[in-house]
């Protein structure tokens, strides 16, 4: 039966959401809801984590009642179709593709949802998860696609719409701040291309307010729920622990003899050292050095630094656990600012070892043969772009190529700095990376044809 009053765009667009709604929405009848160490903390609104998948669990829970959690599932699925739709259809319209090259980009949106579950050591099938990533992802399509209309079409509507939405993927998770960055890089670039040189004055100032309202939003939030006017905690100790792993016995001696925060290191260090969580147990070439500290990266985390961190402050008597997070984090901070300088240059070597796997995990999975698949993909990517952008008008493909490896190098760099890159942090990038590399490829070889049929007109 024909859908009257819709025209042909529309109707298609209808079919495809209805497809993609039955396939999420299938998927979770099927697999059910799925309830793993990090859900608890977000149904419990813990102090460590964002206030945004916290308060999406608790409105359906406040809503739905028993049953919330199958209901929020169902809720990120019908998000997640809605992006995908987005994304999808304002492609299509932009570069005129036909209806397999739509079905195209609507699989490599899909592809990062069947990675986590069936090829990523995850495994698991994150929009049926109690996970922010569950909602994080739909989230970020979304913003993809007012940033390309706020790049291609130029209108603020977009742009602020588009910003809207980075300040909610920065209250899902805290990595994803660099997409306020990113949006103001990119606006930036815009508005110089146009010389319109006040208008980043604008721009400037609507960043720092996104980034000051983020502030204050997290720390009204905890108050909420805490009691306490503070932000979250625990990133600190995340970063401590990469310092930690790279420092030698000597690194004690940039804090004052026999004061506090030389114990915490004495004590840190020894135990690190019996249970091998340090460099030097690692293996001899790149690949086992970066998997060991991946592996080894929770460990000293949980059990040794965050466990006498605890112990410590909670031992001082009369301290509730939200003071001794403050106070953990707040000593943290502190020995992460004498440490660093002492042991960089190994920090830094290691650091280099998580952006590799990284940007490795963005767009494929860590392994000996497709860690070199990925770079071969990075240089053509980062080839066929200059290359495009050095052909007059014929550049579009290499705005969305340009936007998507920009966001996997904040993103890599930033997740680089407080722990691992697991896939879960990296596939925001996967999706965004393929469907600029196929538009490149389509736009290269189209470009191709055009010459080569000006040059028969010619003849």
């Amino acid at each position: 039966m024909e859908i009257v009053g819709l025209n042909r765009d529309k109707k298609r667009a209808l079919c495809l959401f209805a497809g993609l709604l039955a396939f999420f929405l299938g998927l979770l009848a099927a697999g059910g809801v799925g309830v793993y160490n990090d859900s608890q903390q977000y149904i419990t609104m813990h102090i460590h984590r964002e206030p945004l998948y916290p308060l999406y669990l608790a409105a359906f829970r406040a809503v739905c009642g028993e049953g919330y959690l199958t209901a929020a599932m169902a809720g990120q699925g019908i998000l997640t179709a809605v992006g995908i739709t987005l994304l999808a259809e304002y492609l299509t319209k932009r570069f005129a593709l036909r209806l397999w090259e739509e079905l195209l980009i609507v699989a490599l949106q899909l592809l990062p949802h069947l990675i986590t579950r069936y090829v990523s050591a995850l495994g698991i099938f994150l929009e049926n998860s109690v996970m922010s990533e569950g909602l994080c992802i739909p989230l970020f399509t979304i913003f993809v696609y007012f940033l390309l209309r706020m790049l291609f079409e130029g209108k603020w509507r977009d742009a602020a719409f588009a910003l809207v939405f980075a300040y909610l993927l920065s209250m899902t998770r805290g990595q994803m701040m660099t997409t306020i960055l990113l949006w103001a890089l990119l606006l930036g670039i815009r508005v110089l291309a146009h010389k319109k040189y006040r208008v980043l004055i604008l721009c400037a100032s609507a960043v720092i307010f996104v980034f000051l309202l983020r502030d204050l939003t997290v720390h009204v939030y905890n108050y909420g729920v805490t009691g306490y006017f503070m932000g979250n905690t625990y990133g600190q100790v995340n970063t401590l622990t990469n310092v930690m792993y790279a420092c030698d016995e000597e690194d004690r001696e940039v804090f004052e003899e026999g004061d506090l925060e030389q114990a915490f290191f004495d004590n840190f260090y020894g135990k690190a050292m019996n249970q091998r969580l340090n460099y030097v147990y690692a293996g001899e070439n790149f690949d086992e050095r970066a998997a060991y500290l991946e592996e080894h990266h929770d460990i000293l985390k949980f059990r040794i630094l965050e466990a006498e961190l605890s112990a410590y402050y909670f031992g001082l008597g009369e301290v509730d656990y939200y003071e001794q997070s403050s106070m953990s984090d707040e000593m943290a901070g502190r020995m992460i600012k004498k440490l660093l300088p002492a042991c960089f240059g190994q920090w830094l070597y290691d650091y280099i070892l998580l952006c590799r796997n990284g940007f490795v995990r963005s767009i494929a999975v860590v392994h000996p043969f497709l860690n070199f698949a990925a770079l071969f993909l990075y240089v053509l990517a980062a080839g066929l772009l200059v290359w495009q952008m050095s052909v007059k008008k014929r550049f579009q493909a290499a705005v969305v190529m340009g936007t998507a490896l920009l966001f996997i190098a904040a993103n890599v760099c930033a997740t680089s700095m407080t722990i691992m890159c697991l896939s879960r942090y990296m596939i925001y990038g996967f999706s965004p990376f393929y469907i600029a590399l196929y538009l490149l490829v389509r736009e290269v070889c189209e470009g191709r044809l055009l010459w080569r049929s000006g040059q028969d007109e010619a003849e």
